[in-house]
């Protein structure tokens, strides 16, 4: 869910304007909030559920808002701030691993402003890639299913991804080699002494996993070794590895000068 959240009049013709344009551009629940009662408590709860959230107002205001909420950059979710005439489009937290750099790119473009990012890498390239592990023989739209959730979480698209990545004993997953071939994208998989490289960077390790295939987790460890592969330069997770009942994504990203 996107929240765009305004607290006056100029405000919220920007925000209307800006959920058609968002809606037009395929985002599937974009909701406007106009002066919600119990300001603090509502906007407190939209982002301990994890909703994406543009505010329409001083940044100040957000920053005292959120400050009892905000755990840390791996688990909150993206926060833009706009100003009332839209020139200006700022991602206020979790710019990396939130994906709000990548949203608030998406938002700058659609009204056409000036996107403002304090992160560091701003000014590099970013390569984005999936990884994914699964149960054998996992049917290619439960995969497309997880993959669609993850990139909505992440602020991506299909065409913003560089490749599908798994661990070698996945070569001939028939679900997987399926879902890279219908969207037009790589499907590389790396053995496990490679993919051992990246343990120091997983969000979580599996024993299970560990002694399964010899590596602490498939998905973010292909995802960050591929875009390291890439760019030379060191990867980290955009987005930590999530799951249904048969397989597991993650998005990892590097930057290319």
């Amino acid at each position: 869910m996107i929240r765009i959240i305004c607290l006056t009049d100029v405000g919220l013709q920007l925000a209307r304007r800006l959920q058609n344009a968002l809606i037009a551009n395929k985002a599937k629940s974009v909701d406007v909030c106009f002066k919600p009662n119990s300001f603090s408590e509502t906007v407190q709860s939209f982002f301990q559920q994890g909703d994406r959230l543009i505010f329409i107002c001083a940044t100040g205001i957000v920053m005292r808002t959120l400050a009892p909420v905000i755990q840390d950059k791996l688990k909150d979710p993206a926060v833009l701030v706009l100003d009332e005439m839209g020139k200006f489009v700022i991602p206020l937290l979790s710019g990396h691993e939130g994906g709000a750099n990548e949203f608030a790119r998406q938002v700058s473009e659609l009204l056409e402003n000036q996107l403002v990012i304090t992160t560091a890498n701003s000014y590099l390239k970013p390569v984005y890639v999936v990884g994914m592990g699964c149960e054998r023989n996992c049917p290619e739209a439960v995969l497309q299913t997880l993959l669609d959730e993850c990139l909505l979480k992440a602020g991506l698209t299909f065409d913003d991804i560089s490749a599908i990545c798994s661990i070698d004993i996945k070569a001939d997953e028939v679900g997987l080699m399926a879902l890279a071939k219908s969207l037009h994208k790589p499907f590389l998989t790396f053995d496990a002494n490679a993919l051992g490289e990246m343990e120091a960077r997983l969000s979580t390790k599996s024993d299970y996993i560990f002694k399964t295939v010899g590596v602490y987790g498939v998905a973010e460890s292909a995802a960050l070794y591929q875009a390291q592969q890439i760019t030379n330069n060191s990867s980290e997770l955009l987005l930590n590895k999530h799951k249904n009942k048969q397989a597991t994504c993650a998005i990892a990203r590097s930057y290319a000068q």
